[in-house]
């Protein structure tokens, strides 16, 4: 097996990404773009989107990731709206998808046409994520757009394989169409239901970080693979899971968190990268393979797809925005009263990604009786014209559009405010708790040990308020920032001294790891106490 190809993407892509973070062009963006641009330099290795890696190996990581960052409490408050994008609008954008293309191209079977409806239908967990980072839309919105892009996918791999049975001949009834989106729906859910309470006990017995992070590592694929084997939905069962998880990261010890957090923003990092860089290098294998329908015919195709794609997405978007107030009193009475500008920000955003491209390409190349699949060429095509219409179109105007629309930004003074109150009835807590443990001897410390205690719980307390003060008049900083960069001036300062040492050999690396080690987590400490 040559490995070679996969390092030049991963390393690639990796760049690539790097190189974004110090433009104001969104990273998927760029991504894409040096895809298609490297595509068709000489030497370069042709990248197939195999859907048999793409669904079992790259989606459960990134559902995983995505979900445990979510808030469970925020997902839950807006259930309505994100099951109708979810579920309700995956449906309706795979039937007016589908049938648009029915129209429009000639001599494409009505069931081949909803295959392609089901496989474009369902905007991208990884691009709704990395631009709702990006553009810092407003909480609600972002909610709304991450709780869809999570479930989403097992609706329309569920719709797909409906279609798909129908379009090679297997008989699909709508009984049947009903049963398996239940089976898989259901069946997901309850699966992950099943398996988040063991996993997450036996996380909190686990007692060392390495041990606790590798059964995380392990944890999206399990689920995953689990729920594919009973023919439920591995989407479902994986985010169950994490949100699970994620509600309940308090309960694992501090060294898992922080070696948790940096191993998954790495493995993030990479697949996010290497999946979008993947979208663009698929250009020459789908131009390959497009046969009769190249030239002007396809180019018409798949403007007008792009323009259906869109316009399906508004129109489920605002009736299922403002039709639920319209009919209920309770949702009058429970939310605030939406504006034109929220709904068409969530119709803009969606962007398709790599799960369309990775159903795309399970397509079979035959039907029963060994004919070819109806379209198939055509279908690849216009998924991939659709999914790089969206990113570039919709990723490029999305920032400038928010800016445009001019959403009231986060307070960041009442956030601020929010946690100091916080943050003090946390300390008065700790301190109440502290001075109960040193009336028993069994407790005694020395008084600078004791004072020191004290001093940590005080300045953690302290903290959060000075962010609300005065900067320094000399430097502009606060004291917060100031007491951060000292600190770390000093820490930096032992740190030279303990390499003094080692290279001197009066210290062995053994030690030198140590003392680093130990450095390292007062410094995080500091950091995480003051950055914001």
């Amino acid at each position: 097996m040559d490995v070679m190809p996969l390092l030049l993407l991963v390393a690639g892509s990796a760049a690539v990404a790097a190189a974004a973070r110090r433009t104001p062009v969104p990273g998927p963006l760029l991504l894409v773009a040096a895809g298609l641009a490297v595509s068709y330099l000489p030497g370069v290795p042709t990248y197939t989107l195999d859907p048999h890696v793409v669904l079992p190996l790259l989606l459960p990581p990134l559902l995983y990731t995505a979900a445990t960052d979510s808030s469970y409490l925020d997902l839950r408050a807006q259930v309505r709206p994100v099951a109708l994008l979810s579920v309700g609008y995956v449906l309706f954008a795979t039937f007016a998808v589908g049938w648009a293309a029915y129209l429009i191209v000639p001599d494409l079977p009505l069931t081949a046409a909803l295959v392609l409806g089901a496989v474009v239908a369902p905007p991208d967990a990884v691009a709704a994520t990395a631009v709702a980072r990006r553009v810092g839309l407003p909480s609600r919105i972002t909610t709304i757009l991450q709780g869809e892009s999570l479930v989403n996918d097992a609706t329309a791999i569920t719709a797909y394989k409906v279609a798909l049975a129908a379009a090679v001949g297997e008989g699909a009834t709508w009984a049947g169409g009903i049963g398996e989106f239940l089976l898989a729906a259901v069946g997901g859910v309850a699966v992950g239901l099943v398996l988040m309470v063991p996993i997450q006990w036996l996380r909190t017995r686990l007692r060392e970080a390495l041990l606790q992070n590798t059964l995380s590592l392990l944890i999206p694929f399990a689920a995953y693979a689990a729920a594919e084997q009973v023919h439920a939905s591995g989407v479902l069962a994986v985010v169950v899971v994490a949100l699970h998880l994620g509600h309940r990261a308090w309960q694992v010890d501090f060294a898992t968190r922080l070696q948790e957090d940096a191993v998954w923003k790495m493995v993030a990092f990479v697949l996010e990268s290497s999946v979008f860089a993947l979208i663009g290098l698929q250009l020459p294998v789908v131009l390959d393979g497009l046969g009769t329908y190249a030239g002007a015919d396809a180019a018409w195709y798949a403007v007008a797809l792009f323009l259906v794609v869109v316009a399906a997405r508004f129109a489920w978007v605002y009736p299922a925005t403002f039709l639920p107030r319209m009919l209920s009193a309770r949702v009058r009475a429970r939310e605030e009263e939406p504006t034109w500008k929220a709904p068409f920000v969530v119709g803009w955003a969606g962007m398709r990604g790599v799960v369309s491209l990775a159903i795309a390409f399970s397509i079979p190349l035959t039907v029963h009786g060994g004919a070819p699949f109806p379209g198939r060429d055509l279908i690849l095509f216009l998924t991939f014209t659709t999914v790089i219409g969206t990113l570039v179109v919709q990723g490029v105007t999305l920032p400038p559009l928010i800016r445009l629309l001019r959403f009231p930004g986060r307070d960041a003074q009442a956030e601020t405010l929010a946690e100091a109150n916080a943050q003090a009835q946390a300390s008065l807590a700790a301190e109440r708790r502290l001075t109960e443990l040193l009336t028993d001897e069994r407790n005694a410390l020395p008084g600078p040990l004791a004072d020191r205690l004290r001093t940590v719980l005080e300045r953690r307390r302290n903290a959060v308020w000075e962010r609300l003060g005065q900067s320094n008049p000399v430097t502009g900083e606060s004291a917060d920032d100031t007491y951060r960069r000292l600190s770390r001036e000093m820490i930096g300062a032992e740190r030279e001294v303990f390499v003094a040492l080692r290279d001197a050999r009066r210290i062995d690396d053994e030690m030198l790891r140590t003392l680093l080690r130990r450095l390292d987590l007062e410094e995080a400490a500091a950091y995480r106490e003051t950055a914001r």
